[in-house]
């Protein structure tokens, strides 16, 4: 049977996702505020606007579109998917709420100097990450590679258990992986680098989410 997908988002449009989950194999649920269910194998955190800072300890100075809902409700969902030790593939903003769930915290913005290397006004930026060695990205992809982004805040200081595996030439946290949970958490966005969505001047972001099914079944 293909493994059965639950894709928590902000209630706005999730095709590139479904797409994307299909496209490797799977069968995807895109939903706003779910309640947890483990009848999924799987669990997706997909992009959208930034967390309420509160939720890491600041005071609010960069951050725009707060869900507060969302953010609780995707805390409740990663408390039982990887309690149950569930695969949790975590994208862009789910990249961050994995962080701060784990105890990290966020740097609001990316300033100027670093800001136009992640994001820009029309469509996404693209530019080079590099792993280490043994991670998941690079087995998929090697040492480095190009990829996709459009975020303006990022990973501080790190959640209990994870250690970061791919960073941009500018030190941003590109990529996580956790000690002993199945999670693939990653900053730039591999639905937009792959079927449809592939792109001449990326790598295939479908590795990803065929790696994320594996752990799935």
């Amino acid at each position: 049977m293909k493994p059965k997908i639950l894709l928590s988002t902000g209630g706005g449009d999730a095709s590139n996702y479904l797409n994307a989950v299909q496209a490797a194999g799977g069968i995807g649920e895109a939903r706003y505020l779910p309640v947890p269910d483990l009848s999924y194998d799987g669990l997706i955190l997909v992009g959208g606007d930034d967390m309420d800072p509160a939720l890491f300890h600041q005071e609010n100075t960069h951050s725009k579109g707060i869900d507060r809902r969302r953010d609780e409700a995707e805390w409740t969902l990663l408390d039982a998917f990887c309690g149950a030790n569930k695969p949790v593939l975590a994208i862009c903003r789910g990249h961050q709420v994995v962080n701060v769930w784990l105890g990290g915290d966020l740097l609001q913005d990316l300033g100027l100097d670093l800001v136009s290397f992640h994001r820009k006004e029309e469509g996404d930026q693209v530019h080079l990450v590099r792993t280490v060695e043994g991670s998941l990205l690079h087995r998929l992809y090697g040492e480095v590679f190009p990829v996709n982004s459009n975020h303006h805040q990022a990973l501080g200081r790190l959640g209990r258990g994870l250690a970061a595996t791919a960073r941009s030439e500018s030190g941003v946290i590109e990529a996580v992986e956790h000690d002993s949970l199945p999670l693939i958490s990653i900053q730039f966005h591999p639905e937009r680098m792959t079927g449809e969505k592939a792109r001449t001047d990326t790598v295939d972001g479908g590795k990803i989410f065929r790696a994320f099914l594996e752990l799935c079944e």
